[in-house]
């Protein structure tokens, strides 16, 4: 085989594999936004049946995931505990500089809750933990539709492109 033939074929699969990698950071964002849907409906029944303060609320929440978000709960809660910041929204932005690798999504999401959590009285942070769940059950909608096709296309553009790169090079 010649060295241009061996480039050729590297060149390909790089660019295969890239297409997979974004078929791969799409399932990831679905499944953390699924993943946050289910911790907030368990901190809704939390708080709703339990009345739990928030710094326990949030370490309860990280031991419901085994994921980033379950290690990002249970940051939130040390952060909580610690009163490094004033309120809520700082001590989830501090949480979440120390954890980086939370799909955009999901960090809007988090952001979202951070607005609502400790603001308000039971029935406010309800609403918003409710609106944060919606929040995610809209985004999950958006990236299920056309799921199949995008994915197909994420991994037949990959590989094309690779094969463009090849022809161009060759």
């Amino acid at each position: 085989m010649s060295i241009k033939l061996i480039g050729a074929l590297l060149m390909i699969a790089s660019c295969g594999g890239c297409g997979i990698l974004a078929v791969n950071a799409y399932k990831r964002q679905e499944s953390y936004l699924l993943q946050l849907s289910q911790i907030l409906a368990y901190m809704t029944w939390e708080l709703e049946y339990r009345l739990t303060p928030l710094p326990e609320l949030c370490r309860k929440a990280g031991q419901q995931s085994k994921s980033t978000l379950g290690h990002f709960f249970t940051l939130l809660a040390q952060e909580l505990e610690g009163q490094a910041a004033p309120d809520v929204a700082c001590c989830m932005t501090v949480a979440l500089d120390k954890v980086k690798d939370i799909p955009k999504l999901s960090v809007k999401g988090l952001q979202l809750l951070g607005t609502s959590l400790g603001q308000f009285d039971l029935s406010g942070q309800l609403k918003g933990l409710e609106a944060v769940k919606i929040y995610c059950q809209n985004e999950l909608e958006k990236l299920s539709h056309h799921r199949e096709e995008r994915l197909r296309s994420y991994r037949v553009l990959g590989l094309c492109a690779g094969a463009a790169l090849a022809i161009l090079f060759i």
